[in-house]
């Protein structure tokens, strides 16, 4: 018989399903964490003081047009390490959660990708035609938050093209003695000028 965990969270190594509630709706899941402490943001000492405990419902992927919710009971910890800014923090389950968070990473994952594709308004709509209701301004939110992708330094930066086309030559141009040093070479241009 397959378990639970297995089915909803795969990859996810430190959590636990406890039951799943179905209704016409939703679906939620009581989730909880199994590790014995957590690190401190602030310093990363480890800890497994128990200070208090709430419950968290954070989104998910929508499953067979229903929204999913995890219930997740979550721990507040003591930082025992007395130079720490911090006195208490809250765990947060790798993969599953973070700070602040009302989505799960996979959620946010999956409607960054509509946002890539679509932008707002049209990210939304598919949004809620998927089984999942956020504004067009969440969506753009989503994909701002995004690291910007790496991209390669240029070796060479040749003339502007609309410059030239439009009789107003560029006066320099950026050329490379190798790929990792370029220098700055002014050249002349023996172009007609457009009379106006």
């Amino acid at each position: 018989m397959l378990r639970l965990k297995e089915l909803l969270f795969p990859s996810i190594a430190e959590v636990a399903v406890l039951s799943a509630d179905v209704n016409i709706e939703m679906v939620r899941v009581d989730v909880h964490c199994t590790t014995a402490g957590a690190a401190c943001p602030g310093c990363r000492a480890w800890s497994t003081r128990v200070h208090s405990s709430y419950l968290r419902f954070p989104a998910d992927v929508p499953s067979a047009g229903r929204s999913v919710v995890l219930q997740s009971r979550v721990r507040r910890f003591r930082c025992w390490n007395t130079a720490c800014s911090r006195r208490t923090f809250v765990e947060q389950i790798s993969g599953l959660t973070r700070r602040y968070g009302q989505r799960t990473e996979r959620l946010r994952s999956a409607l960054a990708a509509v946002g890539l594709a679509l932008a707002g308004r049209a990210g939304a709509r598919l949004a809620a035609v998927l089984g999942v209701a956020v504004s067009r301004s969440t969506v753009l939110r989503l994909v701002d938050a995004l690291p910007e992708p790496e991209m390669p330094a240029p070796r060479v930066v040749g003339v502007d093209e609309y410059a030239t086309r439009n009789w107003r030559p560029s006066r320099a141009s950026w050329e490379s003695r190798s790929p990792r040093t370029p220098t700055w070479r002014r050249r002349r241009c023996n172009c007609p000028r457009r009379v106006s």
